[in-house]
């Protein structure tokens, strides 16, 4: 497996490449922002330190995002829950504090390129609100699930990756409540659900890119695509 290690501090980066060598991880590694963006479309997964020298790290997983659903993991020194969230909002796949574990580390490499593979080898299900396999519309909402795009009103809206599997998952059935568990699971590819939160976060920012009130909230069950 393939590593884009993006990290400015030439000891640590050291550390990584050796580290992950050790684990039988294949990786590259480069100290900014603008490297990290030229070359990220040429490995199987980023991880990504946030205070680089010429940009931040999370405008870097933004900016990834909007056009790769290569797998992202931020590692950083920040604990604050608020760059958590910020950086599981941008789109990033997973968040690791530093000082880390390395088989920790490496079991979430393996973990978020599975759950990216599983994704591209799942099948599309059929579901009801549909005109087909591929593509789901509701009113003003239209969802094209092979070619991973949205659009209300015939105008496109640029979603995350998580936000894209949140938004498909409910298309499946317009009108059933989906438990915050089982999005987390389902959607995200977590193996069980932990901390759910971050599903309001992502809720939010879905209803405001979207501009149509399609994503209704069930208190204290879950979400639903209102009918």
């Amino acid at each position: 497996m393939q590593v884009l290690i993006v990290e400015d501090d030439h000891h640590l980066a050291a550390e990584l490449d050796r580290g992950l060598e050790s684990q039988g991880f294949r990786s590259r590694v480069v100290s900014t922002g603008r490297e990290a963006l030229s070359l990220h479309a040429e490995v199987e997964v980023v991880l990504l330190d946030i205070g680089l020298p010429d940009m931040d790290g999370l405008e870097v997983c933004r900016t990834i995002r909007a056009t790769s659903n290569v797998p992202i993991i931020i590692l950083s020194g920040r604990v604050d829950e608020f760059d958590r969230v910020l950086a599981l909002k941008l789109g990033a796949d997973d968040y690791v504090t530093k000082p880390h574990s390395l088989r920790e580390l490496a079991a979430r490499l393996e973990a978020v390129t599975r759950r990216a593979r599983d994704r591209r080898e799942a099948p599309i299900p059929t579901s009801t609100g549909t005109i087909g396999a591929d593509v789901r519309e509701l009113r003003e909402l239209r969802i094209d699930v092979r070619s991973r795009r949205v659009t209300v009103n015939e105008q496109e809206v640029h979603l995350t990756r998580r936000e894209f599997n949140f938004l498909e998952l409910l298309a499946r059935e317009p009108g059933k409540v989906f438990s915050r568990e089982m999005i987390m699971i389902e959607a995200w590819g977590y193996r069980d659900a932990g901390d759910t939160r971050t599903l309001g976060v992502h809720a939010a920012s879905l209803r405001r890119k979207l501009g149509v009130p399609v994503i209704e909230t069930v208190r204290g069950v879950g979400f639903r695509l209102a009918l």
